[in-house]
């Protein structure tokens, strides 16, 4: 467009050049306007003609803009406003149809992405950090919110808080990251020179890896509209993907697959030589004060172990030195859905974490919000009738994208590593 216009503008600059060439020659010759000659009068006339059609031209693309500039206008205003509920019921009612309409193959796609910026929920509970009781089961979720919920209750990772970075293409990411912080300032003499205190710095790349699965269910499970296939959906996909995504959240290697919290943590306490990897009440201490007040005091700070390991630090006491009250280290949740907690911390358990053993890395603990998770916008679903066709079942696909690394290698998240013998 912008091309157009230069050229429109070019176009009229020439002919206006002509015409004043044009009058330019009668008036040397001693005539003006009136005493053209014939021909001179009928190219005076077809110029002036594409001036006029040049300049409604111009016109018409100006009043265009400024209508467009209007209706959009008009339409940010309209979409700012919360819908009635009827409306709002109707429109939640035709965006779950619309998906199941895919489910089923009515709607003749083969893919379809869910967004975390649906603008219409498609089910009945919240995805929040706050309890039912709170008030949660009140609020709107998406489907989109219902899959990474499920992807949240088999990934300790993406329960214990990290920060989940959104975009809308995969492109690799480059996230500063810190290795040390400054140390701190002492006293100067007058005219002396201030030692250089600076915090260290370097990147992290955040990639897009691919993780994928497949579901088969049957038509007629697809049609019997009594089945609540969103939720089977959701559920089965949240699970596989947080399963496989959650597991390299862990121990990723940062090799061709994300970098994951316990492979990326620093060693903050090991156990006592002939203990075999297990965890003391003292050590448990000394690995809750081996991470700095900053990190220590984040409401995102919290211990991370497997079932395993839990059943073995529940039995701990504050008075393996001696000096106790005798009273237990691990304190029970008080609320539904308000995760246990140990020296005052939340506890979030991981399948992948390691199992107490000589050297294992089986405790972490830290703040997870250090911990970058990073997630492609859209989760691609794609459906065939014909995959399993001889079985009349229908195969859907469903994929995600994403990583994850921890920017803050300065202390931020430790781990509790087994003695060595």
């Amino acid at each position: 467009m912008t091309d157009y216009i230069t050229r429109l503008k070019e176009r009229r600059a020439n002919i206006w050049e002509q015409t004043k060439e044009l009058l330019d020659t009668a008036e040397a010759r001693g005539g003006d306007q009136a005493n053209l000659t014939a021909e001179e009068e009928q190219t005076y006339q077809r110029l002036n003609a594409d001036l006029d059609a040049i300049d409604a031209r111009a016109k018409e693309m100006a009043d265009a803009e400024q209508r467009t500039k209007d209706a959009d206008e008009a339409f940010r205003s309209l979409l700012d406003r919360e819908p009635a509920p009827e409306a709002r019921h109707q429109a939640e009612k035709g965006e779950v149809e619309k998906v199941r309409a895919w489910l089923t193959g009515q709607s003749g796609s083969r893919s379809f992405d869910v967004r975390p910026d649906s603008a219409l929920p498609l089910d009945a509970r919240a995805l929040s950090k706050l309890t039912a009781a709170a008030g949660a089961n009140l609020v709107p979720i998406s489907f989109y919110n219902r899959l990474v919920q499920h992807m949240i209750e088999v990934s300790g990772v993406l329960a214990a808080g990290p920060t989940v970075l959104r975009t809308a293409t995969g492109e690799q990411m480059q996230i500063p990251k810190t290795t040390a912080h400054s140390t701190s300032a002492g006293i100067v003499a007058e005219a002396g020179t201030l030692p250089a205190n600076e915090p260290t710095f370097g990147q992290v790349s955040l990639d897009a890896y691919k993780y994928g699965f497949t579901l088969q269910v049957s038509h007629e499970l697809a049609n019997d509209k009594a089945v609540d296939l969103l939720g089977y959906l959701s559920a089965q996909a949240g699970r596989a993907l947080g399963n496989g995504f959650g597991a390299h959240l862990v121990t990723g290697t940062g090799s061709s697959q994300p970098n994951g919290v316990l492979t990326a943590a620093t060693l903050g306490k090991t156990g006592a030589t002939g203990a075999a990897g297990a965890v003391s009440g003292d050590e448990l201490i000394d690995l809750f004060y081996s991470v700095i007040g900053p990190y220590r005091n984040s409401a995102s700070c919290g211990w991370m172990m497997r079932d395993a390991t839990v059943a073995s630090v529940r039995k701990l006491k504050d008075n393996s030195g001696g000096a106790g009250q005798g009273n237990y280290l691990w304190q029970p949740g008080l609320q539904a859905g308000t995760p246990d907690s140990i020296l005052g911390k939340p506890l979030y358990t991981d399948p992948n974490m390691p199992a107490v053993a000589l050297s294992a890395k089986s405790i972490l603990f830290g703040d997870f919000s250090t911990y970058f998770v990073r997630q492609v916008e859209s989760l691609r679903f794609e459906r065939s009738d014909d995959f399993a066709f001889q079985n009349d079942l229908i195969t859907y696909r469903a994929i995600l994208r994403g990583d994850g690394d921890q920017v803050d290698t300065s202390g931020a998240v430790k781990y509790f590593a087994g003695g060595a013998s």
